[in-house]
């Protein structure tokens, strides 16, 4: 997958980019990462990539021609790609949006800072907007990397064990349950028995049923989108018993 971003602030990928999975991806070829500082697409001496916006107000804007001629200049005549702007008004991120796009073999990104972006270029060249929250960064930047991790963990090859990323939390709508490792004693603490026994369906169903017991404690929103089976059903319905025993 070849990903494109274009960015005022380059230098702030240097360390994410560099590390971890991210240098994997890269060392393997599983992502072609360019970055395109917008600034060397001005036309001034002064490198000017914004200004103030017409009718007044706070903040600057980002300029059209200059994300024109980088948009037009990195696009090209390749075959169309899907063009993000990261932006507190996109829809938002989540497993299954990230999972979406990583069917593209190439995604072009812009990083919006100040106020934004004239509106101009969200008509004639962005095809989708992606939000990582409901609040606001100082910058695209920040965004762009979350959206990067999150789609590479999508690639095949990237984490190694086929499928390890459709156990994660929120692949199938539930949180993932809790983990163990050696010692099997800390602090007073030991690893649940099932674990130690080594019943491969035994385990299966209690780290199906810690899944559903911690999305209903921590995030029971989920539950009215995840995919259920009536044993996670009669589960939940346990799980609701108890709570009114203990209120």
């Amino acid at each position: 997958m070849r990903i494109d971003v274009l960015t005022l602030f380059p230098e702030m990928f240097e360390g994410p980019m560099n590390h971890s999975m991210m240098w994997k991806a890269q060392e393997h070829q599983l992502i072609d990462f360019r970055l395109h500082n917008i600034r060397e697409y001005t036309t001034d001496r002064h490198r000017t990539a914004d200004d103030i916006p017409y009718g007044g107000g706070g903040g600057m804007i980002m300029k059209a021609d200059v994300l024109a001629r980088a948009l037009d200049d990195i696009t090209g005549q390749d075959v169309p790609s899907p063009v993000i702007f990261l932006s507190p008004q996109g829809r938002l991120l989540s497993h299954q949006v990230a999972a979406e796009l990583a069917q593209h073999p190439r995604l072009v990104m812009l990083c919006g800072h100040y106020e934004g972006i004239d509106e101009r270029i969200s008509e004639l060249y962005i095809t989708d907007q992606i939000s990582i929250g409901d609040y606001v960064l100082t910058n695209g930047e920040i965004a762009a990397m979350v959206l990067i991790d999150a789609l590479a963990r999508h690639i095949p090859g990237l984490l190694g064990a086929e499928g390890a990323h459709e156990r994660d939390s929120h692949a199938d709508g539930l949180l993932e349950g809790p983990h163990y490792t050696r010692p099997p004693v800390f602090r007073g603490l030991a690893v649940p028995d099932v674990l130690q026994k080594g019943n491969h369906a035994d385990i299966v169903t209690w780290r199906r049923q810690q899944s559903l017991r911690r999305t209903w404690y921590q995030r029971p929103d989920l539950l009215m989108k995840a995919e259920l089976s009536e044993e996670d059903r009669y589960f939940l319905a346990q799980l609701a018993a108890e709570s009114i025993r203990q209120s």
